[in-house]
């Protein structure tokens, strides 16, 4: 079995105890990891194919990301100072026109952000199918299999227009049956439940202001009878309490509960607006949140009250959102923003420290994605999902303690990246793809969704 060697670096598994080593070792055989300790790796070794001086590095698990929509790609910097829901209808026009191409160079676009910033599983929350589009999950899933990352694909839907009270326009949603027969045929094609699955399926209703209760219901039934997990998003802003108040008699996460959405197999992203009742009620029914700070707080809709959240025993990961409201695209960075952000809050400088935020991206990230026994922290007989990181150089030249310089430095640049014990990042460049290709398509698919947009 080929082995790669990584020694003389500091290394934060984010197991269980949170152990770290101030110079240690990694040895990955095949796909997974075989050792994690103190010192030099054991001598020895068969099978060795590199040996990796790690000095002046941390090695972590490899970031995971638990919320985003890889289509925003092309519609980066549009209205900069609205809120969700006037930012939604002034988007909406333009993505009810996406198709193929279009996703594909999006998708490229965005994981490629992500895992040169480290990030080794991603997701993405996809709901707008535009009639004759093409196939547009399976432009993303192309994607990641390009750029040979970790992916779960939400396959999202909208079936409540604005003529039935919904926010998007008619033209941007489905039938109720057409989502649900869409969504049984993404998993039946694409599902993989091994362990080590490089894609697996979610069922995701976009919104409840996007989406009727029967689909909803039916969409968690479904999931259920496949034996996938549930994605959607809940409690994001004030406006959507109000909605769901006026339209239900009730909040957003009664309302989910009415549904059959709340459970161990069900995640919700932002989860900004919620009460002591509402938290309870994910800790009790094991219902876990993608906390994406960034996207928060570029559209103004608050803080999440993560501490608790985190103290009620309810899963927390870290996610980008879309990048119409994340500009950056990076994972990374949200480690640092969340911790920032959380000390705003009423807990202040107690929210969150420099290890709990590293724990959102990896560890909690893959406990919502229900894949915590697999990937999210370095332990023998884990996937060799790791990311070496670089902190020796200015940016970090200062900071003794290395998890406080990759969460609250400069954003630290990546060395190495493994995905299954492969590298698909190296010295801080894409291994599978070319990123000014990658680039030069995204750039010319926004300007032709640009002007189809603008003829109408």
């Amino acid at each position: 079995m080929n082995r790669i060697v990584i020694e003389n670096c500091a290394v934060a598994t984010v197991d269980a105890k949170d152990t770290e080593y101030a110079s240690g070792h990694v040895v990955v055989a095949g796909d997974r990891v075989e050792s994690v300790g103190e010192g030099r790796a054991p001598q020895g070794l068969e099978g060795v194919v590199r040996r990796i001086d790690g000095t002046g590095h941390l090695v972590t698990p490899g970031l995971v990301n638990t919320h985003h929509h890889f289509y925003q790609w092309l519609t980066r910097g549009l209205a900069q100072d609205s809120n969700l829901f006037d930012w939604l209808v002034a988007l909406y026009p333009a993505w009810a026109r996406i198709d193929e191409p279009m996703v594909h160079a999006a998708a490229r676009g965005s994981l490629a952000m992500m895992v040169r910033g480290g990030v080794t599983t991603a997701m993405d929350h996809h709901y707008v199918f535009p009639r004759g589009g093409g196939d547009l999950l399976g432009a993303e899933i192309r994607a990641a299999r390009e750029l040979r990352v970790r992916f779960t694909a939400a396959r999202g839907s909208m079936d409540l227009g604005t003529s039935a009270g919904g926010l998007p326009p008619d033209f941007a949603v489905e039938s109720t049956e057409e989502a649900l027969a869409a969504t049984e045929e993404a998993i039946d094609t694409h599902h993989d439940p091994g362990f080590g699955a490089m894609l697996q399926i979610a069922v995701a209703p976009c919104s409840p202001f996007s989406v009727s209760t029967e689909l909803l219901r039916e969409a968690a039934a479904l999931a259920r009878r496949k034996g996938v997990r549930l994605h959607t998003h809940g409690s994001e802003t004030v406006e959507e309490e109000k909605f769901c108040q006026e339209r239900f008699g009730m909040g957003p996460t009664d309302y989910f509960a009415s549904t059959g959405w709340l459970g161990e197999d069900v995640w919700m992203a932002h989860c900004v607006h919620m009460s002591d009742t509402d938290i309870q009620a994910f800790a009790r029914t094991g219902t876990g949140v993608a906390h994406c700070p960034s996207s928060n707080a570029r559209l103004g809709a608050g803080i999440a009250r993560v501490p608790d959240l985190l103290a009620a025993g309810v899963p927390v990961g870290l996610g980008v959102d879309g990048t119409a409201s994340n500009e950056s695209g990076e994972l990374h960075t949200e480690l640092r923003n969340a911790l920032l952000v959380n000390r705003l809050g009423a807990h202040r400088e107690k929210a969150l420290t420099a290890r709990q935020a590293l724990r959102l991206g990896t560890h909690g990230g893959a406990r919502v994605l229900g894949r915590q026994d697999q990937i999210g922290s370095l332990e023998p007989g884990k996937l060799a999902d790791l990311v070496l990181w670089k902190l020796d150089g200015l940016g970090h030249s200062s900071i003794a303690d290395p998890v406080a310089a990759l969460v609250l430095g400069a954003p630290a640049p990546v060395t190495l990246s493994l995905v299954g014990g492969v590298p698909v990042v190296e010295s801080g460049r894409l291994r599978t793809v070319d990123e000014d290709e990658i680039a030069r398509e995204a750039r010319a698919q926004a300007r032709r969704l640009a002007r189809i947009a603008a003829d109408g």
